[in-house]
Protein backbone atom coordinates (compact mmCIF):
# COMPACT_ATOMS: atom_id res chain seq x y z
CA UNK A 1 0.00 0.00 0.00
CA UNK A 2 1.28 3.44 -0.80
CA UNK A 3 2.12 6.09 1.27
CA UNK A 4 -0.85 9.07 1.15
CA UNK A 5 -0.41 12.66 -0.24
CA UNK A 6 2.69 14.39 0.55
CA UNK A 7 1.21 18.20 1.90
CA UNK A 8 3.86 21.32 2.19
CA UNK A 9 5.04 22.47 5.23
CA UNK A 10 2.61 25.50 4.92
CA UNK A 11 -0.31 22.97 4.15
CA UNK A 12 0.00 20.93 7.14
CA UNK A 13 0.02 24.03 9.61
CA UNK A 14 -2.73 25.05 8.38
CA UNK A 15 -4.61 22.04 8.52
CA UNK A 16 -3.35 21.39 11.92
CA UNK A 17 -4.97 25.12 12.70
CA UNK A 18 -8.35 23.92 10.79
CA UNK A 19 -8.61 20.86 13.22
CA UNK A 20 -7.58 22.81 16.22
CA UNK A 21 -10.67 25.05 15.80
CA UNK A 22 -13.19 22.44 14.99
CA UNK A 23 -11.74 20.73 18.35
CA UNK A 24 -12.60 24.15 20.27
CA UNK A 25 -16.19 24.14 18.62
CA UNK A 26 -16.70 20.77 20.01
CA UNK A 27 -15.96 18.20 17.42
CA UNK A 28 -13.55 15.57 18.04
CA UNK A 29 -10.11 15.14 17.17
CA UNK A 30 -11.46 11.96 15.00
CA UNK A 31 -13.98 13.88 13.40
CA UNK A 32 -11.81 16.62 13.11
CA UNK A 33 -9.29 14.81 11.13
CA UNK A 34 -11.66 13.19 9.19
CA UNK A 35 -13.03 16.42 7.41
CA UNK A 36 -9.43 17.57 7.08
CA UNK A 37 -8.72 14.05 5.12
CA UNK A 38 -6.14 13.02 7.52
CA UNK A 39 -6.44 10.15 9.95
CA UNK A 40 -5.35 11.17 13.67
CA UNK A 41 -2.31 9.45 13.92
CA UNK A 42 -1.49 11.96 10.93
CA UNK A 43 -2.42 15.08 12.91
CA UNK A 44 -0.74 13.63 16.22
CA UNK A 45 2.40 13.04 14.39
CA UNK A 46 2.28 16.84 12.81
CA UNK A 47 1.43 18.67 15.91
CA UNK A 48 4.54 16.92 17.53
CA UNK A 49 6.52 18.53 14.66
CA UNK A 50 4.90 21.70 13.40
CA UNK A 51 3.02 22.56 16.63
CA UNK A 52 3.15 26.27 17.71
CA UNK A 53 5.09 26.86 14.11
CA UNK A 54 3.70 30.19 12.05
CA UNK A 55 3.62 28.44 8.42
CA UNK A 56 6.77 30.91 7.39
CA UNK A 57 8.62 29.28 10.57
CA UNK A 58 7.30 25.65 8.76
CA UNK A 59 8.64 26.19 5.32
CA UNK A 60 11.82 27.53 6.65
CA UNK A 61 11.85 24.33 8.86
CA UNK A 62 11.74 22.17 5.72
CA UNK A 63 14.36 23.80 3.77
CA UNK A 64 16.55 23.64 6.39
CA UNK A 65 15.97 19.66 7.10
CA UNK A 66 16.41 19.34 3.26
CA UNK A 67 19.75 21.72 3.31
CA UNK A 68 20.92 19.67 6.08
CA UNK A 69 20.47 16.20 4.36
CA UNK A 70 22.05 17.21 1.16
CA UNK A 71 24.87 18.77 3.14
CA UNK A 72 25.47 14.88 5.14
CA UNK A 73 25.74 13.79 1.65
CA UNK A 74 28.19 15.79 0.32
CA UNK A 75 30.20 15.50 3.48
CA UNK A 76 29.63 11.32 3.33
CA UNK A 77 30.95 11.90 -0.46
CA UNK A 78 34.05 13.92 0.35
CA UNK A 79 35.12 11.76 3.38
CA UNK A 80 34.96 8.88 0.70
CA UNK A 81 37.06 10.65 -1.79
CA UNK A 82 39.69 11.41 1.07
CA UNK A 83 39.65 7.72 1.74
CA UNK A 84 40.75 6.92 -1.92
CA UNK A 85 43.08 9.58 -2.20
CA UNK A 86 45.25 8.48 0.63
CA UNK A 87 45.12 4.79 -0.09
CA UNK A 88 46.16 6.01 -3.57
CA UNK A 89 49.05 8.09 -2.64
CA UNK A 90 50.07 5.36 -0.11
CA UNK A 91 50.35 2.95 -3.13
CA UNK A 92 47.18 0.62 -1.75
CA UNK A 93 45.32 0.57 -5.28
Amino acid sequence: MGRGKKYQPEQVVNLLRQIEVAVANGKTTALACKEAGIVEQTYFRWRKEYGGLQVDQAKRLKELEQENSKLKRLVANLSLDNLVLKDFASGNF
